[in-house]
Parts: C-alpha cells; sequence; structure tokens
C-alpha cells in the first residue's frame, strides 16, 4: 500500500484529480461558512471528497496494471526473438550493423534480441557505440557467446558484460580485455596508464550496471585475465550457459529483468536478421588486407595509365581502387608514415620511365614499398594488422609489375622505331629502276622514288640511309 500511495503522489492522473479535491475542498469552507447551501449539503460534500480520494487510487492502479508499472503485471512485449550474428574484429562497419538490428528490433517490438558473438576483439570507438546502443535497448538484449570455440575477447568483453542477459555456449572463452596501441608508436607509461584507467572505469560501470562481478572485468583489462565459460558462471561474469540457441532460449524464458519486467520467449517465432550488401561491402572494406590491396590495385592501374595513355581500363579501375582504400583507412589506425612511403614508392618507379638510372630508382621503390606496406597498419592487435601472407605476395607482385612496365617503356624509348620515315632507315631494298642517280627501289613491300651518289644498276640490292621528302637515299649494299 505504500508503494501504490507513493505512485499515487507523483502521477500526472493523481495530480489532476488533486486539483479537483482541492477546489471541492474549498467549496466544503465556504460552506461551512455559510452552513446552508441551495445546491449542495455538507454531508454531500464530504462523500465526495472521499469518493474522489478513493476514485484516483483506484484509477492510478488500474493505469498500473494496464501499462505494465508494477512487477505482478510487467512483462516484456511478446512479438517475435530476433536474432543477429556478430562475427569478426569489432570495427565501423560491423557496428554500424549491430545498431541497426537494435533499431529494428526496437521497432517492431521484439521480445527480445539475441546476439551470437563471436569475436577477437577491435576499436574501442566501435566497442563503445555497440555497447551504447545495448544500454539503450527498450527490449531485452541477449548475448550469447557461440557456437562453441567462439570467443569475447578484448571488446568483446564489454559487449558481453553490457548485455541484459549473458550467455555462453559450452567450448567458449571470455576476456583479454587489456588495451592495447593500435598507432604508431608504443605509447609512454603515463599514457599507457590513463587508458587503461578510462577502460577499467569504462569496465567497472557496465558491470556494476548489470549486477556483474566488476573485480573480475578490472582483471581481465589490468591483467588480461581469460575465463571459460563454467568459471565465468561461477564467477557471475554471464547468468548461464546454453548449449544452443533453442537452449538458449528455453532458459531464458520468465526471467525477470530490470526496468524490463518479465522476459517471455517459449512459443515465438524466430527472425533472423541478415547482412545487407552494403553490411557486407562496409565490414570487408574494414578488413586492414583487403584496404592494402585495394591501395596496391589503385596504385597499379593508375601507373599503367600513366606509362601507357589512352587505355582507360586501368585507370578507370585504380581509381576506384584508391577511393575505396582511403575510405577504408578513415575506418582503420593507419600511420601516414607508411602511406608516405608507398607514395615514393610510385614517384620512384614513375621515374624510372623517366630517367635512365639503371635500376637504382626501382631499387629505391621496391623497399621504399616493402617498408611503407610494413608500417601502414603497425600494432599489436593481430587483427589490425596487415598479414604477412598479404604482404610479401603483394610487394613482390606489385614490385614485379612495376619494374616489368618500366622495363617494357625503357626498351621502347631506345628500340629502333619501325614505323614512319625513321622506321625506313636502315632497310634493304631491290632497285627496280636504273638509280642514276634517281630511280625506283622496291623496299618494305612498297615502290619508293630513291636517289644515289652513284649509278647503280636495276636488280641491285641497295639500304636506306636516309629520307628527304618521300625521296629515299639509298646506298648499294656491297
Amino acid at each position: 500500500m505504500k508503494r501504490l500511495r507513493d505512485l499515487y503522489k507523483t502521477s500526472p492522473f493523481a495530480q489532476s484529480l488533486r486539483q479537483t479535491q482541492m477546489f471541492a475542498l474549498k467549496i466544503r469552507e465556504v460552506l461551512l461558512r455559510q452552513k446552508s447551501s441551495p445546491f449542495l449539503t455538507l454531508d454531500k460534500m464530504e462523500r465526495f471528497v472521499k469518493v474522489s480520494h478513493r476514485s484516483a487510487l483506484a484509477g492510478v492502479v488500474l493505469a498500473g496494471l494496464l501499462l505494465g508499472t508494477f512487477p505482478m503485471a510487467a512483462q516484456a512485449a511478446k512479438g517475435e526473438v530476433y536474432v543477429v550474428e556478430v562475427s569478426g574484429t569489432i570495427n565501423p562497419g560491423l557496428a554500424e550493423y549491430v545498431i541497426r538490428s537494435i533499431e529494428k528490433a526496437n521497432g517492431e517490438q521484439a521480445a527480445c534480441l539475441v546476439m551470437q558473438l563471436d569475436t577477437p576483439g577491435g576499436l574501442a570507438l566501435s566497442m563503445r557505440s555497440i555497447v551504447m546502443a545495448v544500454l539503450a535497448s527498450e527490449i531485452p538484449v541477449v548475448v550469447y557467446v557461440s557456437p562453441s570455440g567462439a570467443r569475447a575477447a578484448s571488446a568483446g568483453v564489454m559487449i558481453t558484460l553490457a548485455a541484459d542477459i549473458a550467455a555462453m555456449a559450452p567450448g567458449t572463452n571470455i576476456g583479454a580485455a587489456h588495451p592495447v596501441n593500435l598507432g604508431q608508436k608504443e605509447m609512454d607509461k603515463a599514457m599507457a596508464e590513463k587508458v587503461v584507467n578510462d577502460m577499467v572505469a569504462y569496465t567497472k560501470s557496465i558491470s556494476e550496471k548489470r549486477g556483474r562481478n566488476s573485480e573480475w572485468a578490472e582483471k581481465a583489462v589490468r591483467e588480461s585475465v581469460s575465463a571459460t565459460e563454467t568459471e565465468a558462471l561461477n564467477l557471475k561474469v554471464i547468468d548461464l550457459i546454453a548449449e544452443d540457441l533453442d537452449d538458449l532460449i528455453e532458459k531464458i524464458d520468465g526471467r525477470d529483468l530490470k526496468d524490463k519486467g518479465t522476459l517471455v520467449t517459449k512459443g515465438l517465432n524466430r527472425v533472423i536478421l541478415t547482412e545487407s550488401l552494403r553490411d557486407k561491402i562496409l565490414k570487408t572494406l574494414s578488413d586492414p588486407n583487403i584496404a592494402y590491396l585495394l591501395m596496391m590495385i589503385g596504385m597499379a592501374g593508375l601507373y599503367f595509365e600513366l606509362s601507357h595513355p589512352g587505355a582507360i581500363f586501368p585507370g578507370v579501375i585504380g581509381a576506384i581502387s584508391l577511393i575505396l582504400a582511403f575510405f577504408a583507412f578513415q575506418t582503420l589506425p593507419v600511420n601516414y608514415a607508411g602511406i608516405l612511403l608507398i607514395a615514393l614508392a610510385l614517384i620512384l618507379f614513375i621515374l624510372e620511365m623517366k630517367v635512365t638510372s639503371y635500376g637504382l630508382l626501382s631499387l629505391g621503390g621496391v623497399i621504399s614499398l616493402f617498408l611503407g606496406s610494413l608500417m601502414l597498419f603497425e600494432g599489436t592487435a593481430p587483427e589490425m594488422r596487415l598479414s604477412w601472407r598479404v604482404l610479401i605476395p603483394t610487394v613482390v607482385m606489385v614490385s614485379g609489375f612495376f619494374v616489368v612496365v618500366a622495363g617494357l617503356v625503357f626498351r621502347s624509348q631506345i628500340s629502333k622505331p619501325r614505323t614512319g620515315d625513321k622506321g625506313l632507315v636502315g632497310e634493304v631494298g631491290v632497285v627496280k629502276e636504273r638509280l642514276g642517280p634517281e630511280g625506283k627501289v622496291f623496299v618494305h613491300g612498297e615502290l619508293w622514288n630513291a636517289e644515289a651518289s652513284e649509278p647503280i644498276e636495276a636488280g641491285a640490292k641497295v639500304r636506306v640511309i636516309g629520307v628527304d621528302q618521300l625521296v629515299l637515299k639509298v646506298e648499294e649494299v656491297k
């Protein structure tokens, strides 16, 4: 009853009725002073005031039952169980997909959203945006680390702790949330301590909000501790262990959730959310290896276009690839010294076509390309580094391409012309009409006017030594 009275005092409905009661009490005071009224008696007025009090209280109780204010009638909205798979590195592309899934489930008034999580970690900013969406969700969000062999490492720890219900499948693990440097250089001790303390406070606040083990959460950040599903359950890091999705939905049915009532999932349909083409593209571009390959393809395309003007197709592909690469770089921890070294490599390869360096510029380009590729995504997080299996073959192939094209250009510059007037010089032909000193010769499949410094009889072989206004200068081949 005490709770009902408190709720009655603070509800807008009761406040409106209270104003009516105050008006009635004022009339009652007037009646007391005047002792009589042609319309109202004192007894009638007192009964009106008492009834209005009881009506207001009854109205608040009824509204509470209808709106789910009281626990005895509160239940999560009965809709469908939405399921979304979250796997891979936590990056901006994946974060956007998860946030949009949460918004969709809320908009459709789903009973809950089950997030099947398997991640090695990722970017802190992307993780925080997902956590904010989970905490702000009006429907229950269930994070389920699955299937067996999956993990919720690094950023995945915070996402799991933020869930209304945290669950894990057998054979999974959680932990190792110590922040790592994804930048260009190692942080000094003071800065590293600030970053760690900030992440500890953030993780503990999430744990405490959800009633989970904040001490273990702090150790996961400071000491990179990890736990199996059984250890996590015993440490009160998660709420339950489920064999599969069916088992999970069965076990979460009927659970009371703070501020969200009782979760009802029994007999509800499931809606499996899938990535759209846009989501898949953004997620793919956020992979450092893909971004690096796009940059190399872009450089090769532009280089080929510059060395062979008019080809068009390589230039178009190169420009598109470079734009996609730089879009991806906005979502990744990029070392700009690496980009500058790669750009320097391209400049050196182009200069190799213009300057006779006997291969020195090409060698410098190869070294610059290798060092730039090595520095491009420097950091201690494996998921944010360039794979050696991608780096080495790509550097070899791209360097080989540039060197071969530069060699072809160089050979074309020093080789003898094969067309036009200069292409005829050195050709050998046969005299068709006596040169004395003018006549006709058959050279390169064509009949030409020619002249020689001395008479040459018909049928003799001659060599072209020059061309003057479509008249060949020839000499006899002895």
